[in-house]
């Protein structure tokens, strides 16, 4: 299997994994920003959305994401994207499926981070850039 596939995948893992844990150390200029809606479909798969910001970054660059509702306290990792850090502003989205349906539409909180995967000692461990947390209204669609 090809190397890129696989380090893309445990890019996105790990992003979606470091989100519920994130203790952010922004650089200047880094940033992540959650739109004020979410969408949650009848099969249960979420998408949130926003966009971010990060300038030349030496390791793959990921945009995590993670949501919960009360009453629970459980967060939900709902994916990554892979970022592209060139100074400009870009928009990023992440959907994912819970099954079984967990979120339902109503008032939601969302915490998104933007985590670089740096090589250290042959392992890639992760940096934080930025961090989000936002109320969102979560929309049947």
């Amino acid at each position: 299997m090809p190397l890129r596939p696989v380090l893309g995948a445990l890019g996105a893992a790990a992003a979606t994994v470091l989100v519920l844990s994130a203790p952010a150390t922004a650089a200047p200029g880094d940033n992540v920003t959650i739109d004020r809606t979410a969408r949650v479909s009848g099969d249960g798969t979420v998408t949130v959305s926003g966009t971010y910001r990060c300038f030349d970054l030496n390791g793959p660059v990921f945009v995590g994401a993670a949501i919960s509702q009360e009453p629970s306290a459980t967060r939900y990792g709902i994916g990554g994207t892979r970022a592209v850090c060139d100074g400009a502003h870009h928009r990023w989205r992440a959907s994912g499926t819970m099954t079984p349906k967990r979120l339902t539409p109503g008032p939601a909180r969302v915490e998104a981070v933007l985590v670089e995967l740096r090589p250290h000692s042959g392992l890639p461990l992760p940096h934080f850039h930025a961090a989000h947390h936002r109320n969102v209204m979560l929309v049947a669609g």
